[in-house]
């Protein structure tokens, strides 16, 4: 009696895992009959390059980005050969670019350009894809990879098309970028300076002079360091850098705040030999 007693429970367990396994896997195969309907009723089937091309302009102004890319990468697969194919791979990028799907926008205008480094659009496709990077730039207090990379595409379209328009809009962007490169150091050195970690804060605002003097930052950047230097004793390089300061930018306050500063410890903006800022300027 006591031996059944421990079998029944036993069968019963198994019983019931083979009904819930059962379940299961009859589960799954309705699953992927439903898939798989699914996938042919999506399914786009064969026609014309043209007509292909064409749906997906349509979808793309009528805001369809999914369909939009459907159609266009179709084409590749149908009709790799085609005459249209280039184009409607660039628009398969593009489309990406509209829908705001910028990973696979890159990755599709690289793949046009893999595939078709000498035509004609090449230019076009190359400025998407700095376009790509330059609208994801994030604010100064981001992380800014994608502004680095936005700076690299951009320099690219310039150096491999000058005289076009692409080149001429990427040239005003890179202005943009830079200066938001720029603000990034900015920031982080007025926070090391803010916590009296001046050597820090001075590699940071040398930066700005050094890599973007056409920003708007670099006057700051001087009274920075400015500051910085007086804070550490090392007065030359802080007379210098109110000097450089008055001398390029002598109507801006941040020069009468260094002036005022070295005023207070009995200096005057001057130049000293052997600083850094006389190989800059």
């Amino acid at each position: 009696m006591n031996h059944r007693a421990r079998r029944l429970p036993r069968l019963a367990a198994l019983t019931l895992i083979g009904g819930l396994l059962g379940a299961l896997l009859g589960t799954g195969l309705s699953g992927c009959q439903s898939d798989a309907d699914l996938a042919a009723k999506n399914q786009i089937p064969d026609e014309p390059p043209e007509a292909l091309y064409n749906q997906g302009m349509a979808a793309l102004q009528s805001g369809n980005i999914a369909d939009a890319t459907r159609f266009f990468e179709e084409v590749e697969k149908q009709h790799p050969y085609s005459a249209i194919a280039p184009q409607a791979e660039i628009m398969d990028a593009y489309a990406y670019y509209r829908g705001n799907r910028y990973d696979e926008a890159v990755a599709a205008v690289e793949h046009f350009l893999d595939l078709h480094p000498g035509n004609k659009a090449a230019a076009y496709a190359y400025y998407l894809k700095a376009l790509c990077y330059y609208e994801q730039i994030e604010d100064v207090r981001r992380d800014q990879k994608t502004t680095e990379q936005a700076l690299a595409a951009l320099q690219e379209v310039v150096d491999r098309f000058p005289g076009t328009s692409y080149a001429r809009d990427a040239a005003l962007k890179i202005d943009l970028t830079r200066d938001h490169l720029a603000g990034k150091d900015m920031e982080i050195g007025r926070w090391y300076e803010g916590r009296l970690q001046y050597l820090a804060a001075i590699n940071r605002f040398r930066s700005v002079v050094e890599k973007y003097q056409t920003t708007s930052h670099v006057p700051e950047a001087l009274e920075r360091l400015t500051e910085c230097y007086l804070a550490l004793g090392v007065t030359d390089e802080a007379q210098t850098a109110a000097a450089v300061l008055g001398y390029n930018y002598p109507g801006s306050t941040w020069y009468q705040v260094s002036y005022d500063l070295l005023k207070a410890k009995n200096l005057k903006p001057e130049k000293k030999p052997g600083s850094w800022l006389n190989d800059v300027f």
